[in-house]
């Protein structure tokens, strides 16, 4: 019979494992994104460009189509015209509509469920401006939005812990990666009370990545007490030898099979 207690390490384990993965580059980290969300919303960008690039190329040689069988055919000059308006068609299309980046002010959205996505995206606009090993560190908390972004979907918009992500996410975070950017590039490694601004900013990050974590584990630990339970109940179930003594797991198990049938 498994462990509980052994079951419950193995998963936060795990847990520790992807985060590790993550800070050091991640399996799914694409490279030019800080995370995922971010990624998704330039490629849901990119899609709708091909999509519009498609259609119009496609529109454009159906009217030529049909112009020419209505003139008796379109003739050198016309086909040339047809591929210099496919040519700017291209350009154009691929060009426009450029993609509409969060500004601070849209980083304060009551949705936390879409908070993580922008605040990412927000990221990498900034991450250019930023000190070599300033940018590299955005990608740390990138994997942790990431890991993140999956567990507010069950999350209250007036739990506290939603305020408290709004809080880090939406407002520590940007404000301080602002505040850092306004320090002119010659003040940023001049040292003050033993310490620089790039040192500061270092260590804010360093701060909100561990803040970051807490609360990856805090929403996640009522899913491992979850399978933690559920493994014991299918243990006393299903294995051999166990008479169905609930006393030598210390607590009552609940009665799942019963929880069933009343639903």
């Amino acid at each position: 019979m498994n462990d509980s207690t052994a079951q419950s390490d193995h998963i936060i384990r795990a847990a520790s494992q992807s985060l590790v993965e993550q800070r050091n580059g991640g399996v799914h980290r694409r490279a030019r994104s800080v995370g995922r969300g971010s990624f998704k919303l330039k490629s849901q960008h990119w899609m709708k460009k091909v999509r519009n690039i498609a259609i119009g190329v496609f529109a454009l040689w159906v009217g030529a189509s049909v112009i020419g069988s209505i003139i008796g055919g379109l003739g050198f000059t016309g086909v040339m015209a047809v591929g210099a308006a496919t040519l700017a068609t291209l350009f154009f299309l691929g060009k426009y509509p450029k993609m509409k980046v969060p500004k601070r002010a849209d980083l304060n959205t009551e949705n936390v469920r879409q908070l993580v996505a922008k605040t990412e995206l927000w990221l990498e606009m900034q991450r250019s401006r930023l000190p070599k090993p300033i940018a590299a560190s955005l990608s740390v908390i990138g994997g942790q939005l990431d890991e993140l972004e999956p567990q507010l979907a069950e999350v209250d918009q007036m739990h506290p812990t939603a305020k408290e992500i709004r809080k880090l996410v939406g407002e520590d975070l940007p404000d301080m990666i602002e505040g850092f950017l306004k320090i002119p590039e010659s003040l940023r490694y001049e040292e003050r009370s033993g310490t620089t601004p790039v040192k500061q900013l270092e260590n804010g990050l360093e701060v909100i990545s561990r803040e970051l974590d807490s609360i990856n584990r805090q929403l996640a630990q009522g899913s491992i007490d979850d399978l933690a339970i559920r493994g014991r109940y299918l243990d006393y179930k299903y294995s051999e030898g166990i008479e169905g003594e609930n006393a030598d797991y210390g607590v009552p198990l609940p009665d799942f099979d019963k929880q069933t049938t009343a639903g």
